[in-house]
């Protein structure tokens, strides 16, 4: 992994190849360690080192970008060669501004070293304990154990250097009966391998795969939930809060005749969901928006919608500030275990995580997916039977806005991304469409 000297080296190398008043440069280069599990036993194991440049250049707002795997000088002469041809025969962008200059980050460093130096060694006792589990319940577990390590760099012609380093780890896995007709899951992850519980992976997905055998059917309609964290993180990790669709009334946050919700609350008094860059317990860096520093920021407080997402181009326009990216997402929690809010559920379903989530309407936040892993029915606050799978039809708004009780927060990984952190919710009325014969 470069330094950040070497890094520094190289990126001002690059931008002294062109004439061009505008190039910006982004450098990645990762490291990764990984064990994948099958039928109990290792079926791969690998270390991958990856490195990739980001070349773009503008003249007379055209713009020409290209990207490298290779950095000796005849390989970045040839692709910044190539980005300037691109430009010279691409059409202005009306919505062009100049890079940034030298900006002032906050001191942070979200890696771990013994994250970065991990390899079979580190992450055989978790994949193990996994595996040693199912086996004794004469069941069957797959999965992944991964380790990144990575760097990333943006530079340009006006100052601009940035140098980030982080970590991460995630251990998950799938445990089945041997006639696959009964599946439970869990995951967890942490910047810090040493954090990563194979213990609790392993009773989680064991757990539920022993449950969740002969499910009855349910008929599909509007039930109240308990979504468990990786559920949670799932839908909610999808919200965005442009201030640019918004305002040109394509998104939740648009007033039906025109206007904007922000100020206005939507939602009810224990909703708080905020980025906040510099939480250790996911893999966050300092630099934000297109290089801007990063700063924590409210989207949602005690129910009031406070904050917009202004990109440099979109702030401009409208003459306000960039504000941070919406990322490193914290729904804020309370007090009560996943049992204990059960326990206050007369009827329901308990909701392990969901599978193939896809955009239904953009403007409402609506989605569609399936539930997996391990569905359950909650009676009188106690789970009493393995439910089949459904398909849901939700809007994440009206989810958070039929939210009546939340848990304990922790980090989940969610569907895409690097996840979030949140708790566990209940939620009234979410809309299951049809069943599933997934398993």
């Amino acid at each position: 992994m470069l330094t950040r000297e070497e890094a520094k080296k190289l990126t001002d190398r690059v931008l002294s190849m062109t004439k061009f008043p505008e190039c910006s440069l982004s450098l990645f280069y990762d490291e990764t360690a990984s064990i994948r599990f099958a039928l109990n036993g290792v079926t791969t194991s690998g270390f991958q080192v990856s490195q990739s440049l980001a070349i773009s250049v503008t003249k007379d707002n055209k713009t020409g970008s290209t990207s490298l795997t290779e950095f000796d000088d005849k390989a970045l002469r040839a692709a910044m060669q190539r980005a300037e041809q691109l430009a010279e025969v691409a059409p202005p962008s009306p919505e062009f501004l100049p890079g940034l200059g030298p900006q002032k980050y906050a001191d942070y460093d979200n890696f771990v070293e013994g994250t970065a130096a991990a390899r079979n060694k580190e992450m055989i006792p978790g994949v193990r304990t996994v595996i040693e589990a199912a086996r004794k319940k004469n069941l069957v577990a797959a999965g992944f154990f991964q380790c990144d390590a990575n760097m990333s760099v943006m530079a340009n012609k006006h100052g601009l250097f940035t140098f980030e380093r982080l970590t991460d780890s995630r251990l998950s896995s799938t445990v089945r009966t041997p006639d696959g007709s009964s599946s439970g899951w869990a995951s967890r992850q942490s910047p810090d391998i040493s954090k990563v519980d194979g213990e609790a992976v392993a009773a989680a997905a064991v757990g539920k795969c022993d449950r969740w055998r002969n499910p009855k059917r349910l008929e599909p309609g509007d039930y109240t939930v308990v979504l468990e964290p990786t559920a949670a993180a799932d839908l909610v990790q999808l919200m965005g809060f442009g201030a640019r669709a918004a305002e040109e009334g394509r998104s939740f946050l648009s007033k039906k005749g025109g206007g904007i919700l922000l100020g206005e609350k939507m939602f009810p008094e224990y909703i708080t969901l905020r980025t906040d860059p510099f939480d250790r317990r996911v893999p966050a860096t300092a630099v934000g928006n297109a290089g801007l520093p990063a700063a924590p920021v409210s989207w949602i407080e005690k129910g009031v919608v406070k904050n917009l997402f202004y990109d440099r181009y979109w702030a401009k326009q409208t003459g306000k500030q960039p504000t941070p990216s919406v990322g490193s997402l914290i729904l804020e929690g309370g007090t009560d275990s996943l049992e204990a809010l059960m326990g206050g559920v007369e009827r329901g379903l308990l909701i392990t995580h969901f599978f193939y989530i896809r955009a239904v309407n953009p403007q409402t936040l609506q989605y569609t997916g399936l539930t997996r892993d391990g569905l359950f029915l909650i009676e009188k606050g106690k789970v009493t039977s393995a439910v089949g799978n459904f398909r849901f039809n939700q809007s994440i708004v009206k989810l958070l806005q039929n939210t009546v009780k939340v848990g304990v927060a922790e980090r989940a990984q969610g569907f895409e991304g690097d996840g979030m952190i949140t708790p566990p919710l209940v939620v009234k009325d979410f809309s299951f469409t049809s069943t599933s014969d997934a398993v």
